[in-house]
């Protein structure tokens, strides 16, 4: 099997220059591929009636099975992930409860005066959430001067390739979207106190009784099935929305925040080890081809499509390659 894998493999860079140019996705890229099957090879008609069909069929069952196994592998793991994340929320929570309850029995100890000590200097220590994230926002510095034109007046983005702004911080992988909202409330949180909504292309999220943070739509579609959120602290909303996309890096969490600059991105070492290995592949080469579109070098699809079209032609002299067009 890992022998079909790696000789199957050798021609993903050509198959994924072919596919950027089927805007309606899969279903364009088979067709083109069949009809190429049709005009330029004996493939319908050199057999027996019916055993093209056969083939066809007994080939898209096992990779469907491939395919099928992986994805639950992959949704398995996702769940087990979000587990983890949420017990941990809710040891938080309890700990939270526990440290409040000894606060409480402590200030009812208290003289009068006592307290009324404790709590000037509980109010000078205390910042508002949303006071705390425009502190942040200043880490997302706006681009002045930049070798290219279009970059100037976007923002850099912060240490999880994201942006800190004024309601909210959120980050991303090519994978994922986090993003935590704080609630700015006087009070501890539950479920039932706030409005969470989202579908594949918009998100609304709030306090109940109060206008809306976020009412907006999303610069690119999510999996709203694989798509998590948690009330951490009573005060802040954490969100895990997967993207559609995994070979995109967004721009921007709403159409309606300002722009980062998607070229200064630079995922971790670390991060980039949380991947799987199929994705983390896609991230390294667009990472080499970035800078080799930078240097004015070939990319990785420029270096291998023309060694991969010359042995596709070896192996299969029978075809007619002299209308083909490459670029």
């Amino acid at each position: 099997m890992s022998g079909d894998s790696e000789q199957t493999e050798q021609f993903d860079s050509l198959f994924l220059s072919i596919a950027q140019h089927h805007p309606q996705g899969a279903s364009q890229l088979l067709d083109t591929f069949v009809s190429f099957l049709g005009r330029k090879t004996d493939f319908f008609v050199g057999g027996d009636e019916g055993a093209w069909e056969k083939l066809v069929m007994s080939t898209f069952r096992k990779h469907e099975k491939i395919s099928r196994g992986s994805h639950e592998a992959t949704l398995k793991e996702k769940r087990e992930r979000e587990e983890r994340k949420a017990a941990a929320a809710r040891k938080a929570e309890q700990e939270s409860t526990s440290t409040s309850d000894v606060h409480m029995a402590e200030i009812t100890e208290l003289t009068d005066e006592e307290a009324d000590k404790l709590q000037k200097e509980i109010d000078l220590k205390k910042q508002p959430p949303v006071e705390k994230v425009q502190k942040q926002a200043d880490v997302s510095k706006v681009i002045e001067e930049d070798e290219e034109e279009s970059e100037k007046g976007k923002l850099m983005p912060n240490s999880g390739n994201g942006c800190d702004l004024e309601k909210y911080k959120w980050t991303q992988t090519l994978q994922d979207i986090e993003i935590r909202i704080p609630l700015n409330v006087n009070f501890k949180a539950r479920q039932k106190d706030v409005i969470v909504n989202f579908t594949k292309k918009h998100f609304t999220c709030g306090v109940k009784g109060q206008p809306p943070i976020v009412d907006d739509d999303f610069p690119h579609e999510i999996k709203v099935e694989e798509s998590t959120w948690v009330i951490e602290d009573g005060h802040t909303i954490l969100l895990n929305f997967e993207k559609v996309n995994k070979m995109n890096w967004w721009a921007k969490f709403v159409v309606s925040d300002p722009e980062l600059s998607t070229r200064k991105i630079n995922p971790e070492p670390s991060k980039l080890s949380d991947l799987d290995g199929e994705t983390r592949g896609l991230v390294e080469k667009m990472m080499y081809d970035q800078r080799q579109k930078e240097l004015g070098l070939p990319t990785s699809d420029d270096q291998k499509k023309q060694d991969v079209i010359k042995k596709f032609m070896e192996q299969h002299p029978e075809m007619d390659f002299s209308k083909c067009k490459f670029n």
